[in-house]
């Protein structure tokens, strides 16, 4: 990326998947930090999957949006997902910047991300970035590196 933020053309459903991750952040449990995040994860079959971050007095328990939203997908049998939207800001604000996945969760996506799954980052419904995953993990450690 080289420095370069990288604004693509939009898909069909990008902003509905912006508005439920932005929805989303109402559903965060954030009792410390205060920063509530949403996702919004898109399966290949049209489902929208939601999460917010769920905080923990541990913090190591604490568990991000999006793998809270992949993991309710993934429990519910779902394994095949087109992209993901993520949205993030201090509890009763509006997001002032983009909220990018942790590592932790890029390394969980790497186990479901297929060619073409995209990333979504968002302010707004109409201020979002959209990345392809390998873009955000570009040597990503799967399952293909362990058969």
């Amino acid at each position: 990326m080289g420095g370069e933020e990288k604004k693509r053309a939009g898909h069909p459903r990008d902003e509905e998947l912006v508005k439920a991750a932005l929805e989303a952040r109402a559903m965060a449990y954030v009792p410390y930090s205060h920063y509530a995040v949403g996702a919004a994860l898109l399966t290949e079959e049209g489902e929208i999957f939601q999460g917010g971050n769920i905080e923990n007095a541990s913090y190591g328990a604490t568990n991000c949006a999006e793998r809270t939203a992949i993991f309710r997908a993934v429990s519910q049998g779902r394994r095949k997902f087109s992209a993901i939207a993520v949205a993030g800001g201090m509890e009763g604000c509006a997001p002032e910047e983009y909220a990018y996945p942790c590592g932790i969760c890029r390394q969980v996506m790497q186990e479901f991300a297929g060619k073409g799954f995209r990333v979504l980052v968002a302010r707004s419904v109409s201020d979002y970035k959209a990345y392809e995953f390998q873009e955000l993990l570009p040597f990503g450690f799967g399952g293909e590196s362990i058969r």
